[in-house]
């Protein structure tokens, strides 16, 4: 009896010669899928977004880093530069992040976001500035400077209403930094220093709440010091502004006895 042949050494062969086929077609076809699988710049920015959406902020400050430094060329590299300002802003670090938004500026001054830009640098400031006046106010200053001008400079910005209300509020704190200061001079009879406070107010906020207080201080200063003419000129201008206050500064004025005085 005849044995039908065996067909395993055959099926051997052919698996054989099939893997040496395929072996090219693999090793070929694994970089192209590896590059495949690689987020795009776009993908590892978004990726970035949402870490820092979602308060993962070091992880959104590696992703972002990341992208800046290894695809300088890329224009979501300049997103990530705003982006790492923008997570420090939300990590509260205002020193940081103004300086990030600085460079920013420095780096792009003709970028479409400058307005942002500009109104975060502010905002930092604004943040860091204590709310109380009698305590120092240097980045309350500073915030107005980074402010002034952006009506002008910005016309068309969505900031604008925000950073106007915010630029009062510093106008404001300024002023009654600058009120406190007179009457300190005030109640130590310190004249010549009252009178260079409140005419200080005046001229740099003329458009305060505070204004009028300031000009009844500076009428009281100028009649201590003997200069009649000059605190009835400062009691009329009161008048316009305030009369029931320009009576009490009339009053005070009366009781005045500058040196020589009777």
């Amino acid at each position: 009896m005849l044995r039908a042949p065996s067909i395993r050494p055959l099926l051997c062969r052919l698996l054989l010669v099939s893997g040496l086929l395929l072996a090219p077609a693999l090793l070929h076809s694994r970089p192209a899928e590896a590059a495949r699988q690689q987020p795009t710049v776009q993908e590892q920015y978004e990726l970035g977004l949402k870490y820092m959406n979602r308060g993962y902020y070091v992880k959104a400050l590696e992703q972002f880093s990341r992208i800046r430094n290894y695809h300088r060329d890329d224009p979501y590299a300049v997103k990530a530069e705003l982006a790492i300002a923008d997570v420090h802003y939300k990590k509260n670090e205002w020193d940081q992040a103004r300086l990030a938004y600085e460079d920013f500026m420095r780096l792009h001054p003709r970028h479409p976001d400058l307005d942002y830009v500009v109104f975060r640098i502010g905002s930092a400031l604004y943040r860091k500035a204590p709310r109380i006046a009698g305590r120092d106010q240097t980045w309350t200053r500073q915030a107005v400077n980074s402010w002034t001008g952006f009506d002008s400079r910005f016309a068309d910005s969505i900031y604008q209403a925000e950073v106007l209300e915010k630029l009062t509020a510093c106008r404001e704190r300024l002023a009654r930094k600058e009120l406190q200061i007179a009457e300190f001079y005030g109640r130590r009879g310190a004249w010549k220093a009252v009178e260079g406070r409140a005419r200080g107010l005046l001229e740099t906020w003329p458009d305060s709440s505070y204004a009028a207080q300031g000009l009844a201080l500076l009428a009281v200063a100028h009649a201590w010091q003997g200069e009649a003419g000059d605190a009835a000129a400062a009691l009329e201008r009161l008048d316009s502004l305030d009369p029931s206050l320009a009576r009490q500064a009339r009053e005070r004025v009366a009781r005045a006895q500058p040196v020589g005085g009777a």
